[in-house]
């Protein structure tokens, strides 16, 4: 049986290293040079392999990819996309699949999880497909199966979101340090470690439910701890934006919106 990889950018060059002697493709002939067995086509991948990793950069590239592969995939072959693609799609291209499965299979770790082989990947597909998949991700430490194709999608979009409204918040954190004539690398340093120690935004994510936590859930006091804290240090911060003319909005939308966030609103 045979591994296919198709797409060998920064990602996915780091992640088809760690497989054995897979077949690969990539549009770029620099990029298929530290491999030994190259394919002359997307369809010659789906001719010889059996599982097919699929790492291209957007949604419709990963689409013209899969149509490819259909052209010679036989029955039974899985198809895992781990680039992060549009809502629907995956559900789409498994219906149109003619006996191929389609894994939904994004990832989260970056270059340096690729390299590593410490890759999260988020599953949407059948038991079957996902546990077929489990063995040939070698450059994965952690596979999980968020439920039918479609669920893996929707569980890297929900898990972006909390990076890149993050990551807006840091542009904003970084404006205030700097008016303030803070050391904006020390910060970073600053951020890194603490968020290594706390878990970062993961510290208030155990619940297994978004509803509002009453007073018999066992986190109901830590929360409504977490939020007392949070009120008051986002209040000051306001305070000192205004006292150094910098604007913060995120910052006024995080004191209005986290109580009902962590679950425990006022009143």
């Amino acid at each position: 049986m045979t591994t296919g990889f198709i797409g060998l950018g920064q990602m996915g060059s780091a992640m088809a290293k760690h497989l054995v002697n897979p077949l690969v493709f990539d549009v770029r002939s620099e990029a298929t040079k530290p491999f030994e067995r190259v394919a002359a086509s997307v369809a010659e991948i789906g001719e010889h392999c059996d599982v097919i990793s699929v790492v291209v950069f957007d949604d419709a590239q990963v689409r013209d990819v899969v149509a490819d592969l259909m052209t010679t995939s036989k029955p039974g072959v899985v198809i895992a996309i781990h680039s992060t693609i549009a809502p629907g799609t995956a559900e789409t291209l498994s219906s149109n699949a003619r006996g191929v499965e389609i894994v939904d299979a994004p990832i989260t770790g970056g270059p340096m999880g690729a390299a590593e082989g410490s890759l999260v990947v988020m599953t949407g597909g059948s038991e079957e497909a996902v546990e077929r998949c489990r063995e040939r991700f070698t450059w994965a430490s952690r596979v999980v199966r968020a439920g039918p194709v479609g669920a893996g999608t929707c569980m890297k979009l929900a898990k972006n979101l909390i990076t890149y409204a993050a990551f807006a918040a840091a542009g904003e954190a970084q404006r205030l340090a700097e008016a303030a004539g803070l050391d904006l690398i020390e910060l970073g340093n600053v951020v890194r470690q603490s968020d290594k120690i706390t878990g970062g935004p993961g510290a208030v994510m155990f619940r297994d439910s978004a509803k509002v936590a009453g007073p018999e859930d066992p986190w109901h006091d830590i929360l409504a701890h977490t939020r007392d804290l949070a009120e008051k240090d986002l209040a000051f911060t306001l305070e000192l934006g205004r006292e150094l003319g910098v604007e913060l909005p995120l910052t006024r939308l995080s004191l209005d919106r986290i109580a009902d966030a962590l679950g425990v609103p006022r009143g």
